[in-house]
């Protein structure tokens, strides 16, 4: 483990501590433009998500609309909240084929696109001691008044995210500032900034309970994605 990632780890709650932890559960509106853009409006307001911190699975319950999806690399699976089946689709990866930014998403998309997303961002940075990931320290940048250092980590090709390789920054505290990365399914490169503020001690592991991603618009700015998360558990 090198300098930077483990001073992240150690600011994040250390791994004595995340190692006695398996599920990470959180209440969450997840709003922006994005969503709209994507035909899912509204969408993921009012969420429950079950995140796995031994493996890659992620459950989100849509609280209050009988329904709940199951991510898993390979397979996604859309339940009602009895456990009956809806639809499941195996390799979800692919059925962003031929996709571009502007194409529409149906709910097993954006239950495989979440899945990864949030699996991801609640694992950071412990995931990245696992085997298989490689991650380096880059340049530092200048942000906020602050000097963020940078993690630069390639994940292994089983782990799905966003895309293999991806930037993280941290503050002279040891956490997380922002997460810059490309999203391969959206169908072109774009560029994204994630910024994490909101920090809370959830039983001793510490977590953002916001983060933005903005898109510019003429001489202003719009909030392309806004995660706000209310309850957090670990257990």
């Amino acid at each position: 483990m090198n300098d930077l990632l483990a001073s992240a780890v150690a600011a994040h709650g250390g791994m004595d501590r995340w190692n006695r932890i398996r599920t990470i559960t959180v209440d969450a509106d997840i709003t922006g433009a994005f969503w709209q853009l994507k035909g899912k409006g509204d969408a993921l307001t009012n969420i429950r998500c079950d995140v796995d911190t031994t493996r890659e699975r992620l459950t989100m319950e849509f609280l209050g609309q009988n329904r709940r999806s199951v991510f898993e690399p390979d397979r996604v699976v859309l339940q009602q909240a009895d456990g009956a089946i809806v639809e499941t689709r195996d390799n979800p990866e692919r059925s962003f084929d031929g996709h571009q930014f502007e194409t529409p998403w149906d709910d097993i998309h954006l239950a495989y696109f979440t899945g990864e997303a949030l699996w991801t961002y609640l694992n950071a940075p412990f995931l990245f001691t696992w085997p298989g990931f490689v991650s380096e320290e880059i340049a530092p940048i200048e942000a906020d008044g602050e000097e963020w250092r940078r993690l630069q980590v390639t994940f292994p090709a089983e782990i799905k995210s966003h895309t293999r390789t991806q930037v993280f920054c941290f503050g002279p505290d040891g956490l997380l500032r922002r997460h810059d990365f490309t999203i391969d399914v959206v169908g072109r490169t774009v560029e994204s900034q994630l910024y994490a503020a909101g920090y809370r001690d959830v039983d001793g592991i510490i977590i953002p309970g916001t983060r933005r991603a903005y898109a510019p618009a003429g001489d202003d700015q719009i909030v392309f994605v806004a995660i706000d998360m209310a309850d957090i558990a670990v257990r």
